[in-house]
């Protein structure tokens, strides 16, 4: 069965944002996608069925150039992005949230956990990837690449996902390489779980650990899963991105 028309915010920036809510009791559980994903994924999806089934509100969303929002992917950059998060939080959400963020909607939630510390009540990421753009892609690339991205303004790298290339645009490069957060302080007051498998080989399991060793809370977990790979969305991970975040909104809950 196809899903039903999303709803839209239109945003300051002019930007077209698709969304999905699902009524429920708060907090409201947000997800925040990877780079190039959409809000029909099966996390996404595996998460909109298990709030419809226990009755807890929920919201997924498609950033600009990403699923049925407006503007080209090719466009988009990090900060970008993340301004979309923080409209569709601040517009379409009340109240105390639990954010679920996914590859690089790991490093956007990181990013909305500190711009929303007053409303963020926990923080589950999955397989995050939080500085990729200039740790992976700017560090990774060959003295020609970096030469060509000056000269042209983009190049092309394969995709292991998909048949097309991955263009990777100098703007995307500067533009996240503004939008660190491994580099200063990152206070993560509330309930924060993180979930990485060992078999993922787009962004290492180093990063998962710089991460909680950076990062600074009362309550942070790293789980690692053994084996699992970057989509980290086999029945075994979609059980336990549940299980964490039932964990999460219950460790959340004023006592």
């Amino acid at each position: 069965m196809s899903s039903p028309s999303p709803s839209y915010l239109e945003t300051s920036q002019g930007r077209r944002l698709a969304f999905h809510i699902t009524e429920g009791e708060g907090p409201m559980v947000v997800f925040l996608g990877g780079l190039k994903s959409d809000m029909e994924g099966s996390k996404a999806l595996h998460l909109e069925a298990w709030a419809q089934r226990t009755g807890r509100a929920y919201l997924r969303f498609d950033y600009s150039g990403h699923g049925q929002s407006s503007g080209d992917f090719v466009d988009g950059c990090i900060g970008e992005w993340s301004d979309d998060a923080l409209e569709m939080l601040n517009n379409r959400t009340e109240g105390p949230l639990v954010l679920v963020g996914s590859s690089m909607g790991g490093w956007i939630s990181l990013r909305m956990a500190k711009a929303l510390s007053e409303r963020v009540v926990g923080l589950v990421t999955v397989a995050a990837a939080p500085d990729f753009t200039e740790d992976e892609w700017w560090d990774g690339m060959s003295e020609a690449e970096k030469a060509q991205l000056d000269r042209d303004g983009f190049i092309a790298r394969p995709s292991e996902y998909e048949d097309s290339d991955y263009i990777i645009t100098r703007k995307f490069i500067e533009d996240g390489r503004r939008n660190l957060v491994l580099r200063d302080p990152l206070p993560l007051p509330m309930v924060t779980r993180f979930l990485h498998g060992t078999g993922d080989e787009t962004v290492p399991t180093r990063l998962a650990l710089r991460l909680l060793d950076h990062a600074e809370g009362p309550d942070m977990h790293l789980t690692l899963v053994d084996g699992a790979d970057h989509r980290f969305s086999d029945d075994r991970c979609l059980a336990l991105i549940e299980t964490t975040v039932e964990a999460v909104l219950a460790d959340a809950a004023p006592s």
